[in-house]
């Protein structure tokens, strides 16, 4: 395994580590138009500097762990803004290399700091909200041709970890872990989901227990869903598949795909996190709408005595 030993290590034995929030939403508080299909992955070919900020900002509120501006960072979508493969496999690099940039940069005392690389579904390239819904009409093999290529230029940039994340599918996350095999990195797989069942209505419990058997997997759980329904997620997916969990979720607003903007209001709150820990959570963090204020917030819960 390529993944550094000592993040495994520190999950196994119930190291609990804190996870950044939404990238999307720190870099629009910097200032940056995110108003197209590429969303956060644009700046990677058009200001890096701006993520390594925000992943910066994230470290120093107390993240142990940087998610990478890769989600919708994918060939073809790099291809309809005239941006050729070998410049997209160099900006799906680069998207690992300012999370290692701002963890050089970070100014914390004696705590490891770790890079996942984010692999997000096929529906993030399609940027029409259906990786909220799963089900694109296409083939477990279809999906894993789509998933490989990206995985294979994220691996070889060198993060502690893959984070497939926001799947919406068991056929997805089935071919996500298909195209795992032989990268020599581990990963964690999480799942978006609605009450007890994955957004595209698959039983959460089904969905879970495909990675129980996956050993390139390091952690199973839930990000980008409601605090509320993370709650159920945690416990369960301890208990299907026995290894540590992740959890990430967003603020509890819904997005809504047709005006790109989110509506409701924020039900995050930094004091359910150690109910999670107690559940069998080891990597706690947040997704979208998630800011470093709430992090540091996670992070202060989860150091106290």
């Amino acid at each position: 395994m390529r993944t550094t030993p000592a993040l495994a290590d520190a999950l196994a034995d119930g190291t609990v580590l804190v996870l950044d929030g939404g990238m999307s939403n720190q870099l629009a508080a910097a200032g940056h138009d995110l108003s197209d299909e590429l969303w956060s992955a644009r700046l990677l070919a058009e200001d890096p500097e701006a993520v390594t900020a925000a992943h910066l900002a994230y470290f120093e509120a107390g993240a142990d762990v940087a998610i990478t501006a890769s989600y919708q960072a994918t060939f073809e979508g790099f291809a309809r803004r005239g941006i050729g493969r070998e410049e997209a496999g160099r900006l799906l690099a680069l998207s690992v290399e300012c999370a290692r940039t701002a963890a050089r940069r970070a100014r914390v005392s004696r705590r490891p700091l770790w890079v996942a690389a984010s692999v997000g579904p096929y529906g993030a390239m399609l940027a029409d909200g259906s990786e909220y819904r799963g089900r694109y009409g296409l083939s477990v093999a279809e999906l894993e041709r789509f998933h490989r290529p990206r995985m294979e230029v994220l691996a070889a940039a060198g993060p502690d970890v893959l984070a497939l994340e926001t799947i919406p599918d068991t056929d997805e996350a089935e071919a996500l872990l298909r195209a795992l095999r032989g990268l020599g990195v581990a990963a964690w797989l999480s799942y978006s989901v609605s009450g007890d069942r994955t957004r595209a209505g698959r039983p959460l419990e089904e969905a879970l227990a495909l990675a129980a058997r996956a050993e390139e997997v390091i952690a199973v759980g839930v990000n980008c869903c409601t605090p509320d329904d993370a709650e159920h997620a945690v416990a369960l997916a301890a208990r299907v598949t026995g290894k540590p969990v992740v959890v990430y979720p967003n603020s509890g607003e819904t997005w809504d795909a047709g005006a790109r903007a989110w509506t409701g209001r924020s039900t995050f709150s930094a004091g359910q996190v150690r109910a999670w820990r107690e559940s069998g959570a080891r990597l706690i963090g947040g997704c979208c709408r998630v800011g470093p204020g709430t992090i540091a917030s996670v992070a202060s819960a989860l150091r106290a005595p």
